[in-house]
C-alpha cells in the first residue's frame, strides 16, 4: 500500500487512495473478518433476485477490499453498492460476526463524496431529500394528496399504468402513498394514568408523523396507560436515518446533533421510538458522532437511552388491563428492528399478551419486503418483485391482520397486497396493543 507521501495531492481536495478518501473509509479490519463462507447468500434480497456474486454481501465486501487496495471507484462498483438494501439480514446470518452494517454505511458515505452520479439520479435523490426529512413540507403535501385520492385519481393512475411507463420512480412514490386520515396532533405532554413509573420522550418522526399520525397517538396512549409521562418536544425534526443510510454523512450528523439537543433539553429518562429505521440510526449516534468533540460523549449517553416502543414496554412490564382481541395476526419483522436492533421477541411477546390474539409466523421472514427506506423509489422494479414475494408469503398465513413496526414496510406491503388483490387489514404493533387496552373491536384496526 502506498504511503501518504507517495500519493498525489491536489490543493483543496482530499487525498484519495483507490476508491476511498481518508475520512472514515471502510475498515480493513472489518473487511478482513469476512471469510466468504456464503451463509449470507440466501438471506440477501439482491442475491436472491439476481444470483450475482457482486450483488451479495460477500461480493460487496470484496469490492470494498479492492477499493482499499487501490482499485478506483467505478460506475460498476457504485452500482453494486447502491443496489444493497441495507436490510442487515446478512449481519444476522453471518457466523463470523462481520459488521456489514458499519461497512456499507462507511462505503456509501465515500460514494456520495467521491462519485459523480448521472444527472437524473442526482435529481431524484435531491428531490427525495428535499422532501422526506422535512415535516412541514410533508404536511403541505397532505392537502393535495388527499384531494388526489378523494377524486379517484390515484386508482385511475394505478389502473392505466401511464405514470409507471413515463416515470417509474415517480409512479412508485405515488403508488406507495397510504390513504390519508385526519391528522392527530399530540400535546406537548401526555400525563401518566395512575402512579407515574417513568418520564419518556417520544420521537414523532417524519413520514410516521405526517402519514401515520394514528401510530404516534396510539403510542402516547399506551405509554400513558402503562404509567408514563410522555413528553413530545415540538422542536424535534428529522433524526437523520434516511440520510445516514444513504451516505449523506454531513446532513445526518446535523440532524443527529439537533435531535440530541432537543431531547436533552426535554429532560427525559428514555427516548421511545416507534419507527424501526429511526430507532436503528439513533442507537448508532455514538458511532456517527464519534469524531465530534462536542457531541461524542453526549451521543453515547443519548444512544444508550433510546428504546423501540416494544423494547421499552417489555422492560417496563404491563400494568394496564388487556381486553380480548379475537384475531389472527401475521407479524412482519421490519429489517431495522429485527436485524439491525435485534428486537424480535419483544413485539411478539406484546402481541401474545393480548387475550384471544393468535400469532402466525410468515415464511421467509428474514427476507426484506423491498421498502428499505428509499430503495423502493430508487429501484422500483426489483422492489416490486420483493414486495410481491412478501405479499404471497403473508397471504399464505391466512391471517386476518398484518402487523409490523415501520411505516415504510406498511406502505410497501400494502401496495403489494393491493396488486395481488388480497384484502388484508394492516396495523402497527402499538395500534394493536392500544386497541386491546381501550377495548376496541378488531374492525377498528387498519384498512384492507
Amino acid at each position: 500500500m502506498t504511503s501518504s507521501t507517495d500519493r498525489p495531492v491536489s490543493l483543496g481536495l482530499p487525498a484519495v487512495r483507490g476508491a476511498f478518501d481518508d475520512h472514515r473509509p471502510p475498515s480493513p479490519e472489518l473487511v478482513g473478518d469476512c471469510v466468504h463462507c456464503g451463509f449470507c447468500l440466501p438471506t440477501c434480497p439482491t442475491y436472491t433476485l439476481w444470483g450475482e456474486e457482486m450483488d451479495s454481501p460477500r461480493g460487496r465486501v470484496y469490492l470494498m477490499k479492492s477499493g482499499l487496495e487501490g482499485e478506483p471507484m467505478s460506475d460498476s462498483m457504485v452500482q453494486h453498492f447502491d443496489a444493497c438494501l441495507g436490510c442487515m439480514a446478512c449481519v444476522t446470518a453471518c457466523p463470523s460476526g462481520v459488521q456489514y452494517d458499519r461497512l456499507i454505511e462507511a462505503t456509501r458515505a465515500q460514494v456520495e463524496r467521491n462519485h459523480e452520479r448521472k444527472p437524473r439520479d442526482r435529481a431524484v435523490r435531491a428531490m427525495i431529500f428535499a422532501l422526506f426529512p422535512h415535516k412541514r413540507r410533508l404536511r403541505l403535501m397532505r392537502g393535495p394528496l388527499r384531494g388526489y385520492q378523494a377524486a379517484g385519481l390515484q386508482r385511475l393512475v394505478r389502473r392505466t399504468g401511464v405514470l409507471e411507463r413515463m416515470a417509474p420512480r415517480l409512479a412508485a412514490m405515488a403508488d406507495l402513498a397510504p390513504p390519508l386520515t385526519r391528522p392527530e396532533r399530540l400535546p406537548d405532554r401526555v400525563p401518566a394514568v395512575g402512579p407515574r413509573r417513568a418520564v419518556v420522550g417520544l420521537l414523532t418522526g417524519c413520514v410516521q408523523g405526517e402519514f401515520f399520525p394514528g401510530v404516534n397517538a396510539a403510542t402516547a396512549r399506551v405509554l400513558a396507560a402503562e404509567g408514563c409521562d410522555v413528553v413530545v418536544p415540538k422542536a424535534q425534526g428529522c433524526c437523520g436515518a434516511l440520510s445516514v443510510h444513504n451516505g449523506r454523512e454531513e446532513e445526518a450528523t446535523r440532524y443527529a446533533r439537533r435531535t440530541i439537543d432537543v431531547f436533552e433539553a426535554a429532560g427525559v429518562e428514555t427516548v421511545v421510538v416507534n419507527s424501526a429505521g429511526c430507532g436503528s440510526s439513533m442507537k448508532e449516534y455514538a458511532v456517527l458522532l464519534s469524531d465530534d468533540i462536542a457531541y461524542a460523549e453526549r451521543a453515547a449517553g443519548f444512544s444508550a437511552r433510546v428504546r423501540d416502543i416494544s423494547e421499552f414496554l417489555a422492560e417496563l412490564g404491563p400494568v394496564a388491563v388487556r381486553h380480548p382481541l379475537e384475531v389472527s395476526v401475521a407479524y412482519h419483522d421490519a429489517c431495522h428492528l429485527g436485524h439491525a436492533q435485534g428486537v424480535r421477541a419483544q413485539p411478539r411477546a406484546l402481541l401474545r399478551g393480548i387475550p384471544g390474539l393468535e400469532l402466525r409466523e410468515i415464511p421467509e421472514a428474514e427476507l426484506c419486503c423491498g421498502s428499505a427506506g428509499i430503495w423502493n423509489i430508487l429501484f422500483p422494479e426489483p422492489a416490486r418483485e420483493l414486495g410481491d414475494r412478501k405479499a404471497r408469503n403473508v397471504a399464505s398465513t391466512g391471517a386476518a391482520l398484518l402487523v409490523t413496526a415501520n411505516p415504510g414496510c406498511l406502505m410497501q406491503v400494502a401496495a403489494a397486497l393491493r396488486r395481488s388483490g388480497t384484502q388484508l387489514a394492516m396495523a402497527h404493533t402499538i395500534e394493536v396493543l392500544d386497541a386491546s387496552l381501550r377495548g376496541l373491536p378488531v374492525s377498528a384496526l387498519g384498512t384492507g
